[in-house]
Protein backbone atom coordinates (compact mmCIF):
# COMPACT_ATOMS: atom_id res chain seq x y z
CA UNK A 1 0.00 0.00 0.00
CA UNK A 2 1.11 3.56 -0.81
CA UNK A 3 1.60 5.84 2.50
CA UNK A 4 -1.31 8.49 2.16
CA UNK A 5 1.22 10.93 3.61
CA UNK A 6 3.74 10.33 1.14
CA UNK A 7 1.19 11.02 -1.55
CA UNK A 8 0.26 14.74 -0.72
CA UNK A 9 2.38 16.77 -3.30
CA UNK A 10 2.53 14.06 -5.92
CA UNK A 11 -1.40 13.72 -5.73
CA UNK A 12 -2.21 16.68 -5.26
CA UNK A 13 -0.38 17.96 -8.80
CA UNK A 14 -2.08 14.91 -10.48
CA UNK A 15 -5.32 15.98 -9.34
CA UNK A 16 -4.98 19.47 -10.76
CA UNK A 17 -3.26 17.70 -14.12
CA UNK A 18 -6.79 15.54 -13.93
CA UNK A 19 -9.03 18.43 -13.54
CA UNK A 20 -7.35 20.44 -16.65
CA UNK A 21 -7.35 17.39 -18.75
CA UNK A 22 -11.55 17.06 -17.83
CA UNK A 23 -11.95 20.69 -18.40
CA UNK A 24 -9.88 20.57 -21.63
CA UNK A 25 -12.36 17.35 -22.83
CA UNK A 26 -15.38 20.20 -23.30
CA UNK A 27 -18.68 17.62 -22.74
CA UNK A 28 -18.08 13.80 -22.05
CA UNK A 29 -19.86 10.41 -21.23
CA UNK A 30 -18.02 8.83 -18.27
CA UNK A 31 -18.06 4.90 -18.68
CA UNK A 32 -18.87 4.15 -14.99
CA UNK A 33 -19.40 0.86 -13.22
CA UNK A 34 -19.45 2.21 -9.60
CA UNK A 35 -16.04 0.74 -9.15
CA UNK A 36 -13.50 3.28 -7.16
CA UNK A 37 -11.65 4.04 -10.55
CA UNK A 38 -14.73 5.10 -12.47
CA UNK A 39 -16.66 6.43 -9.39
CA UNK A 40 -13.94 8.83 -8.48
CA UNK A 41 -13.89 10.03 -12.61
CA UNK A 42 -17.32 10.60 -12.40
CA UNK A 43 -16.97 12.34 -9.17
CA UNK A 44 -14.17 14.27 -10.58
CA UNK A 45 -15.65 15.23 -13.69
CA UNK A 46 -19.26 16.43 -12.23
CA UNK A 47 -16.80 18.71 -10.16
CA UNK A 48 -14.97 19.82 -13.18
CA UNK A 49 -17.89 20.06 -16.01
CA UNK A 50 -21.25 20.29 -13.85
CA UNK A 51 -23.73 19.35 -15.77
CA UNK A 52 -21.47 18.93 -19.23
CA UNK A 53 -20.73 15.45 -17.80
CA UNK A 54 -23.26 12.51 -17.97
CA UNK A 55 -22.20 8.91 -15.87
CA UNK A 56 -23.06 5.87 -17.97
CA UNK A 57 -23.75 2.39 -16.31
CA UNK A 58 -24.56 -0.73 -18.52
CA UNK A 59 -27.45 -2.72 -16.90
CA UNK A 60 -26.00 -6.16 -18.10
CA UNK A 61 -26.55 -9.32 -16.73
CA UNK A 62 -22.65 -9.54 -16.02
CA UNK A 63 -22.99 -6.61 -12.99
CA UNK A 64 -23.92 -8.19 -10.07
CA UNK A 65 -27.84 -6.40 -8.70
CA UNK A 66 -25.98 -5.47 -5.43
CA UNK A 67 -23.04 -3.52 -7.69
CA UNK A 68 -25.53 -1.89 -9.51
CA UNK A 69 -27.77 -0.94 -6.28
CA UNK A 70 -24.52 0.51 -4.93
CA UNK A 71 -23.47 3.06 -8.43
CA UNK A 72 -26.94 4.23 -8.44
CA UNK A 73 -27.15 4.84 -5.09
CA UNK A 74 -23.64 6.74 -5.04
CA UNK A 75 -23.98 8.83 -7.88
CA UNK A 76 -27.55 9.93 -6.38
CA UNK A 77 -25.43 10.90 -2.95
CA UNK A 78 -23.56 12.86 -5.26
CA UNK A 79 -25.96 14.10 -7.45
CA UNK A 80 -23.68 12.88 -10.52
CA UNK A 81 -25.89 12.94 -13.31
CA UNK A 82 -26.37 9.07 -14.31
CA UNK A 83 -28.31 7.06 -17.00
CA UNK A 84 -28.54 3.78 -17.17
CA UNK A 85 -28.51 1.84 -20.52
CA UNK A 86 -29.13 -1.55 -21.44
CA UNK A 87 -25.93 -3.63 -23.09
CA UNK A 88 -27.06 -6.65 -24.54
CA UNK A 89 -23.39 -8.80 -25.01
CA UNK A 90 -24.81 -12.34 -24.35
CA UNK A 91 -26.31 -11.84 -27.70
CA UNK A 92 -22.78 -11.91 -29.25
CA UNK A 93 -21.54 -15.59 -29.98
CA UNK A 94 -17.97 -14.47 -29.47
CA UNK A 95 -18.39 -12.54 -26.11
CA UNK A 96 -20.31 -15.72 -24.99
CA UNK A 97 -17.81 -18.35 -26.18
CA UNK A 98 -15.92 -16.88 -23.53
CA UNK A 99 -12.07 -16.92 -24.98
CA UNK A 100 -9.32 -14.58 -23.92
CA UNK A 101 -10.87 -11.73 -25.91
CA UNK A 102 -13.95 -12.07 -23.98
CA UNK A 103 -13.77 -8.37 -22.47
CA UNK A 104 -12.93 -6.95 -25.60
CA UNK A 105 -16.76 -8.00 -27.22
CA UNK A 106 -17.75 -6.59 -24.02
CA UNK A 107 -16.43 -3.50 -23.99
CA UNK A 108 -16.83 -3.19 -27.78
CA UNK A 109 -20.27 -3.55 -27.16
CA UNK A 110 -20.77 -0.89 -24.26
CA UNK A 111 -18.42 2.05 -26.62
CA UNK A 112 -20.38 1.15 -29.88
CA UNK A 113 -23.62 2.45 -27.61
CA UNK A 114 -21.78 5.08 -25.89
CA UNK A 115 -20.07 6.54 -28.97
CA UNK A 116 -23.87 6.60 -30.80
CA UNK A 117 -25.56 8.25 -27.32
CA UNK A 118 -22.69 10.77 -27.66
CA UNK A 119 -22.85 11.60 -31.42
CA UNK A 120 -26.90 11.72 -30.59
CA UNK A 121 -26.45 14.10 -27.67
CA UNK A 122 -24.14 16.38 -28.84
CA UNK A 123 -20.67 15.06 -26.36
CA UNK A 124 -17.52 15.29 -27.45
CA UNK A 125 -16.14 12.67 -25.65
CA UNK A 126 -16.05 9.02 -24.03
CA UNK A 127 -13.68 8.45 -21.13
CA UNK A 128 -13.21 5.79 -18.66
CA UNK A 129 -11.63 4.60 -16.02
CA UNK A 130 -8.66 2.78 -16.55
CA UNK A 131 -5.32 4.26 -14.36
CA UNK A 132 -1.64 3.46 -14.75
CA UNK A 133 -1.26 0.13 -12.74
CA UNK A 134 -3.95 -1.29 -15.59
CA UNK A 135 -1.38 -1.25 -17.67
CA UNK A 136 0.36 -4.40 -16.38
CA UNK A 137 -2.26 -6.52 -16.68
CA UNK A 138 -3.86 -8.38 -19.32
CA UNK A 139 -6.96 -6.38 -20.04
CA UNK A 140 -8.54 -7.02 -23.75
CA UNK A 141 -11.36 -4.79 -22.76
CA UNK A 142 -8.35 -1.76 -23.42
CA UNK A 143 -7.85 -2.31 -26.99
CA UNK A 144 -11.71 -1.91 -27.44
CA UNK A 145 -11.11 1.74 -26.08
CA UNK A 146 -7.95 2.16 -28.28
CA UNK A 147 -10.42 1.40 -31.47
CA UNK A 148 -13.42 3.82 -29.96
CA UNK A 149 -11.10 6.17 -29.53
CA UNK A 150 -12.42 6.52 -25.89
CA UNK A 151 -10.01 8.82 -23.72
CA UNK A 152 -8.44 7.52 -20.34
CA UNK A 153 -8.72 10.46 -18.27
CA UNK A 154 -6.86 9.20 -14.97
CA UNK A 155 -4.35 7.13 -16.97
CA UNK A 156 -3.45 10.49 -18.74
CA UNK A 157 -2.73 12.04 -15.48
CA UNK A 158 -0.61 9.65 -14.23
CA UNK A 159 -2.59 8.15 -11.35
CA UNK A 160 -2.61 4.93 -9.79
CA UNK A 161 -4.77 2.41 -8.02
CA UNK A 162 -3.90 3.63 -4.51
CA UNK A 163 -3.19 7.19 -5.33
CA UNK A 164 -7.16 7.10 -6.76
CA UNK A 165 -7.90 5.43 -3.57
CA UNK A 166 -6.19 8.52 -1.40
CA UNK A 167 -7.97 11.18 -3.81
CA UNK A 168 -11.42 9.37 -3.12
CA UNK A 169 -10.68 9.37 0.87
CA UNK A 170 -10.11 13.25 1.13
CA UNK A 171 -12.69 13.83 -0.85
CA UNK A 172 -15.02 11.61 1.43
CA UNK A 173 -15.89 9.60 -1.00
CA UNK A 174 -17.22 6.50 0.90
CA UNK A 175 -16.14 4.16 -1.83
CA UNK A 176 -12.25 5.04 -1.57
CA UNK A 177 -11.74 1.22 -0.07
CA UNK A 178 -14.44 -0.24 -2.00
CA UNK A 179 -13.13 -3.90 -3.01
CA UNK A 180 -12.44 -4.45 -6.40
CA UNK A 181 -15.20 -5.96 -8.70
CA UNK A 182 -15.05 -7.29 -12.12
CA UNK A 183 -17.67 -8.66 -13.52
CA UNK A 184 -19.38 -11.57 -13.28
CA UNK A 185 -18.37 -13.41 -16.59
CA UNK A 186 -14.27 -12.82 -15.25
CA UNK A 187 -15.30 -15.73 -12.66
CA UNK A 188 -16.51 -18.30 -15.36
CA UNK A 189 -13.42 -20.05 -16.51
CA UNK A 190 -12.31 -19.65 -20.28
CA UNK A 191 -13.57 -21.91 -22.89
CA UNK A 192 -16.71 -22.09 -20.53
CA UNK A 193 -20.02 -20.66 -22.36
CA UNK A 194 -21.05 -17.35 -20.57
CA UNK A 195 -24.87 -17.95 -20.34
CA UNK A 196 -27.46 -16.16 -17.96
CA UNK A 197 -27.96 -19.13 -15.73
CA UNK A 198 -24.17 -19.40 -15.07
CA UNK A 199 -23.81 -15.81 -14.24
CA UNK A 200 -26.91 -16.05 -12.02
CA UNK A 201 -25.11 -18.92 -9.62
CA UNK A 202 -22.07 -17.01 -9.65
CA UNK A 203 -24.19 -14.18 -8.24
CA UNK A 204 -26.16 -16.06 -5.66
CA UNK A 205 -22.72 -17.80 -4.43
CA UNK A 206 -20.95 -14.17 -3.86
CA UNK A 207 -24.38 -12.64 -2.39
CA UNK A 208 -24.40 -15.92 0.12
CA UNK A 209 -20.55 -15.45 1.05
CA UNK A 210 -21.12 -11.16 1.70
CA UNK A 211 -24.44 -12.60 3.88
CA UNK A 212 -21.73 -14.84 6.32
CA UNK A 213 -19.90 -11.74 6.74
CA UNK A 214 -16.64 -11.57 4.10
CA UNK A 215 -15.62 -8.72 2.15
CA UNK A 216 -13.42 -9.66 -0.53
CA UNK A 217 -13.58 -13.15 -2.24
CA UNK A 218 -14.48 -14.96 -5.73
CA UNK A 219 -16.24 -17.47 -6.62
CA UNK A 220 -14.84 -19.23 -9.31
CA UNK A 221 -16.78 -21.31 -11.77
CA UNK A 222 -15.10 -24.34 -13.44
CA UNK A 223 -18.44 -26.57 -14.50
CA UNK A 224 -19.33 -28.79 -11.50
CA UNK A 225 -16.30 -27.14 -9.51
CA UNK A 226 -16.65 -24.60 -7.71
CA UNK A 227 -13.51 -22.80 -6.37
CA UNK A 228 -14.11 -20.14 -3.08
CA UNK A 229 -11.55 -17.19 -3.31
CA UNK A 230 -11.05 -15.71 -0.12
CA UNK A 231 -9.10 -12.72 1.04
CA UNK A 232 -5.57 -13.84 2.75
CA UNK A 233 -6.75 -11.55 5.90
CA UNK A 234 -10.06 -13.82 6.24
CA UNK A 235 -9.13 -17.20 5.06
CA UNK A 236 -8.61 -18.15 8.78
CA UNK A 237 -12.14 -18.00 8.95
CA UNK A 238 -12.95 -19.49 6.22
CA UNK A 239 -10.84 -22.61 6.95
CA UNK A 240 -12.99 -23.28 9.83
CA UNK A 241 -15.06 -26.90 9.76
CA UNK A 242 -17.83 -24.96 10.53
CA UNK A 243 -17.78 -23.39 7.73
CA UNK A 244 -16.55 -25.44 5.28
CA UNK A 245 -19.83 -27.36 6.09
CA UNK A 246 -22.01 -24.47 5.33
CA UNK A 247 -19.79 -23.42 2.31
CA UNK A 248 -21.00 -27.33 1.20
CA UNK A 249 -24.24 -26.78 1.96
CA UNK A 250 -24.87 -23.36 -0.04
CA UNK A 251 -22.97 -24.12 -3.10
CA UNK A 252 -24.45 -27.57 -3.77
CA UNK A 253 -27.62 -26.09 -3.30
CA UNK A 254 -26.51 -23.97 -6.38
CA UNK A 255 -25.99 -26.72 -8.27
CA UNK A 256 -21.88 -27.85 -7.82
CA UNK A 257 -21.12 -31.07 -7.20
CA UNK A 258 -17.59 -30.18 -5.61
CA UNK A 259 -17.36 -27.34 -3.71
CA UNK A 260 -12.93 -26.29 -3.37
CA UNK A 261 -11.69 -23.24 -1.16
CA UNK A 262 -8.09 -22.01 -2.95
CA UNK A 263 -5.73 -22.00 -0.34
CA UNK A 264 -3.76 -19.21 -2.19
CA UNK A 265 -6.58 -16.66 -1.40
CA UNK A 266 -8.12 -14.09 -3.47
CA UNK A 267 -6.29 -12.72 -5.94
CA UNK A 268 -7.38 -10.49 -8.80
CA UNK A 269 -7.40 -12.09 -12.05
CA UNK A 270 -6.16 -15.57 -11.65
CA UNK A 271 -8.35 -17.12 -14.51
CA UNK A 272 -6.16 -15.76 -16.79
CA UNK A 273 -2.92 -17.44 -15.27
CA UNK A 274 -4.93 -20.73 -16.78
CA UNK A 275 -4.06 -19.23 -20.08
CA UNK A 276 -1.27 -20.23 -21.83
CA UNK A 277 1.22 -17.61 -22.12
CA UNK A 278 1.33 -18.05 -26.14
CA UNK A 279 -2.20 -17.18 -26.26
CA UNK A 280 -1.96 -14.16 -24.39
CA UNK A 281 0.50 -12.89 -26.54
CA UNK A 282 -0.73 -14.16 -30.00
CA UNK A 283 -4.58 -12.84 -29.29
CA UNK A 284 -3.58 -9.13 -27.68
CA UNK A 285 -0.47 -8.15 -29.72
Amino acid sequence: MVRMSALTASVEAKRETLHSHLHALGRILIAYSGGVDSAYLAWAAHQALGDNMLAIIADSPSLARTQLADAIAFAREQAIPLEVIATSELDRPEYVRNDAQRCFFCKDELFTLMEELRAARGFDAVAYGVNLDDQGDFRPGQKAAIAHQVVAPLLDAGLGKEEIRALARSAGLRIWDKPASACLSSRIEYGRPVTREALEVVEKGEDALRALGFRQFRVRHHGEIVRIEIARDELGRALDPAMAAEFTRLFKALGFKFVTLDLEGFRSGSMNALLQAEELFRKTG
